[in-house]
């Protein structure tokens, strides 16, 4: 008899397999059936984070709620309205930085955003990935870091492992997939150098949030 997808109880007792049927030992059982608890905690914090994401207008209140939630938010930083997470508390914002309108941050693996990073509307990054030639299609994951000064233009896609300079400028709709150099300018699908941004010292601040962003 199956009691569920994954528990057997038959005359001989209990037996448990996974989602591909194969046989798990009690240990391995109880421990998945943790990891799916566990899992059902983080969705349901990530439900109430976006819903404060998308209602609430005032920065200062949507502050609060992500730093409870485990993110990490330097002084004078702002996330805009609309934006979406996995794992807040693996995602690290520096000074005077900006998220900008529905963007996505992957706090999987560790996500470092530097001070005066401007990041525009719908931006993705991501530090998670699937391994497509393994046998289980399993998850890989690799930290993703964005030095100071860094800007990253609208709906462009940083993939894992990514490390961004120190004042580097992605073009909008650049998809990210090695690493960046300070000052560089990089755009296309894949990302590649276009350009240098002069400005070797800057010393600029983004400023304070619009009242309702």
């Amino acid at each position: 008899m199956i009691y569920g997808d994954n528990v057997h109880i038959s005359s001989k007792g209990i037996s448990f397999t996974d989602k591909d049927g194969k046989e798990l030992s009690v240990n391995k059982a109880f421990s998945k059936a943790f990891a799916r608890f566990h899992n059902w905690w983080q969705d349901t914090v990530l439900f109430k984070l976006h819903l404060v994401s998308d209602l609430v207008p005032f920065w200062s209140l949507r502050r609060f709620a992500f730093i409870l939630g485990g993110l990490k938010i330097g002084p004078g930083s702002t996330v805009h309205m609309g934006v979406r997470f996995f794992n807040p508390a693996g995602i690290q914002i520096g000074e005077d930085s900006i998220i900008g309108f529905r963007s996505f941050l992957d706090g999987r693996d560790k996500l470092v955003i530097g001070d005066h990073v401007d990041i525009a509307s719908e931006v993705m990054i991501y530090n998670s990935e699937h391994a497509l030639d393994s046998e289980d299609f399993h998850a890989t994951s690799a930290p993703v870091v964005i030095g100071d000064y860094v800007f990253i233009g609208p709906r462009a896609i940083i993939l894992p492992g990514v490390k961004i300079g120190r004042g580097a400028v992605i073009a909008a709709g650049a998809v990210v997939t090695k690493d960046v150099s300070d000052f560089a300018i990089v755009g296309g699908v894949p990302a590649k150098v276009i350009g240098e941004r002069q400005n070797k010292d800057p010393h600029y601040k983004l400023g304070r949030a619009r009242l309702f962003q």
